[in-house]
């Protein structure tokens, strides 16, 4: 699951934000399920004295911090979660310092290719991998999309004789809560607060509130992008920061001038024609969903409260000439659930989903929307308007691998719940509806997936686009038709044998979409459906890729859509080797002209982007 989402990587988590009427529910709640060793020393806590004074003294806040650190110590242990040999390219790698350059090349970049930076964002544990933490309360765990975001960069220069000189460096996303662990405690601290016993993740919650101001670690670990020459790593829990693309140094928060102090989507769109970003941010509170528009020099917003009455996971947002296009799919994120034993993260497969279509600069009223029909959508291929249509497009499955099963179901079972959705079997019933989730392998199989929502009779029509020969997702597409009609698309194809044997989502095959190519064919449940052609790019076996980003042709606008490259990182799971392949778009199924052996592993992670840098000399 590690690359089906960022999921999505993946807002995939609760809002860092912390807030008072929370702990002092949270608190109350917590005392009652708290067993006799534990309460005396929250006793001890509540007794503390209390000084009559506006401002607590840092006498008092030192003092406060060291109980709670040593409460901490004494009742919660972190241990490893383990790895099996499949899952090893999951494990994360040090820092290799200063740029190193790369000479071991098959084949040839080609002249006209962009200058630039390819960089690939995903989560690299700190301290060894991802942890539980045990304690009286139970267990909670960190999820698959959990882990400190770190930052792979690939440098395509040319020097003054046009021979191409390529380098790559790694480095770690600095937020204020990587710090905090890595170079003031250097060990972990915040307690896994995504999966695990409700009391546990309850304790979790309050805990991290209580001694750091945040209920949840600051990943930055699910993509990369660039606005108005600047470049920022993000997830969605929190602001993106700001990235120094030559050296990779973390630089600051960017809360667009302060007018923006709310989680931030891992997926802003650039809006044809304006240059302006389109984003938006979920809350686990109240304002729920708020969408922004950032003009295209960065300096100011436009800002929406859309006034939703539950809080959704909504990993992606997208835009055409005149629109803002908005998902909102039963993945919820509810504290009351998690106060009555339930998880704090959980797809409702009984809840409704809906695609909403909001005028560039709207509000709440001016959103109109449809109902379509109940599934989990975390990524968007494009959107774009047609007649009286907005056409939306994206990967579209018929559960939610985040954050996982209830965690009354056990280690090895949820290894089988993984494993058993990734081996798609054809379908005889809704699995959506299923009270097993055993009951029909495949629920997390992706189709790409077409809506057609006409905004003048309220209609929707939608399909599928592509079979159940193979799953897909991280769709991409040339971001030069970002929110208009355009002719192909492309998307990362699951290897449902390799995936459903480790447990986590593989990606052996890269596919190319005809989306104006269409023929007849028969459903597994003898429906007829018209389908899409795809061509399919296939790597050797045991080879797996990630971060997959279309590079246009330098000076290419205007020419074919199709017209350049598609840049991939390729890891050999035999050899232990990772290579950035160079594929030509327009002769999709032919070799890769290009393979570029990297110093060392790179683990498999999120989305990547590719950042222009023509060169000064």
């Amino acid at each position: 699951m590690q690359q089906l989402m960022a999921v999505p990587s993946c807002a995939l988590q609760i809002n860092g934000s912390f807030q008072t009427h929370f702990i002092s529910e949270s608190f109350n709640h917590l005392k009652t399920s708290l067993s006799s060793a534990a309460k005396p020393l929250f006793k001890e806590l509540q007794q503390l004295p209390i000084k009559k004074v506006n401002n607590v003294s840092e006498t008092m806040k030192n003092t406060s911090g060291k109980i709670l650190d040593a409460l901490v110590n004494s009742m919660f242990k972190f241990v490893d979660q383990p790895l099996l040999p499949s899952q090893k390219n999951f494990a994360p790698v040090e820092e290799i310092g200063s740029l190193v350059e790369i000479n071991c090349t098959e084949g040839e970049i080609p002249p006209d290719f962009a200058e630039g930076v390819y960089i690939r964002n995903g989560n690299n544990p700190l301290f060894g991998g991802l942890k539980s933490a045990v304690s009286i309360f139970g267990q909670s765990h960190h999820s698959w999309v959990d882990g400190e975001g770190m930052l792979h960069a690939v440098y395509f220069k040319k020097d003054q004789n046009g021979r191409w000189i390529i380098s790559y460096k790694n480095r770690y996303v600095e937020t204020e809560t990587f710090k905090l662990e890595k170079h003031i405690h250097n060990k972990p601290c915040f307690l896994p607060v995504l999966q695990g016993d409700a009391s546990a993740v309850l304790a979790a919650l309050l805990l991290n509130g209580l001694r750091f101001g945040a209920v949840n670690k600051y990943f930055s670990n699910t993509n990369v992008f660039e606005h108005s020459g600047r470049v920022y790593s993000v997830t969605e829990n929190y602001l993106p920061q700001e990235v120094d693309i030559s050296t990779l140094e973390t630089l600051s928060d960017w809360d667009v001038n302060g007018a923006w102090d709310r989680p931030f989507t891992g997926h802003p769109k650039k809006a044809p024609s304006s240059g302006e970003l389109v984003i938006m941010g979920t809350d686990a509170k109240k304002p729920y969903y708020v969408l922004g528009v950032i003009s295209a020099d960065g300096k100011k917003l436009h800002k929406a409260d859309l006034k939703f009455k539950r809080s959704v996971l909504s990993h992606d947002i997208g835009v055409t000439q005149k629109y803002n296009v908005i998902i909102d799919h039963p993945l919820t994120v509810d504290i009351q659930r998690l106060a009555m034993g339930g998880q704090l993260m959980k797809y409702e497969k009984e809840g409704f989903a809906r695609i909403g279509v909001m005028p560039r600069y709207g509000d709440a009223e001016s959103v109109k929307w449809f109902e379509v029909q109940t599934s989990c959508t975390f990524h968007i291929l494009n959107c774009f308007e047609e007649g009286d249509e907005v056409v939306v497009r994206g990967c579209r499955a018929l559960t939610s691998l985040i954050p996982g099963p209830d965690d009354d179901v056990g280690f090895n079972n949820k290894f089988e719940w993984f494993s058993e959705g990734f081996n798609f079997a054809h379908h005889t019933k809704d699995v959506s509806s299923a009270d097993d989730i055993f009951a029909e392998p495949g629920y997390f199989f992706s189709r790409v997936y077409e809506w057609r929502l006409n905004m003048v009779s309220g209609e929707v029509e939608e399909k599928n686009l592509t079979g159940t020969e193979f799953s897909m997702e991280f769709p991409f597409i040339n971001d030069q038709v970002t929110g208009l009609k355009h002719k192909y698309g492309y998307t990362q194809v699951v290897d449902s044998m390799a995936s459903s044997t480790c447990g986590m989502g593989k990606f052996g095959s890269l596919a190319k979409l005809y989306l104006e190519e269409s023929y007849a064919t028969t459903s597994a449940e003898g429906k007829c459906e018209e389908l899409i052609k795809v061509e399919y790019h296939k790597f050797e076996e045991n080879n797996f890729c990630n971060g997959s980003v279309f590079v246009a042709r330098h000076g290419g606008k205007g020419m074919e859509e199709d017209d350049g490259w598609i840049v991939t990182l390729v890891h050999n799971e035999e050899t232990d080797v990772t290579q950035v392949h160079v594929i030509d778009a327009s002769r999709f199924g032919s070799d890769a002209i290009a393979k570029l052996t990297l110093p060392q592993r790179v683990p498999y992670g999120f989305h990547g982007t590719f950042v222009s840098m023509p060169s000064q000399s």
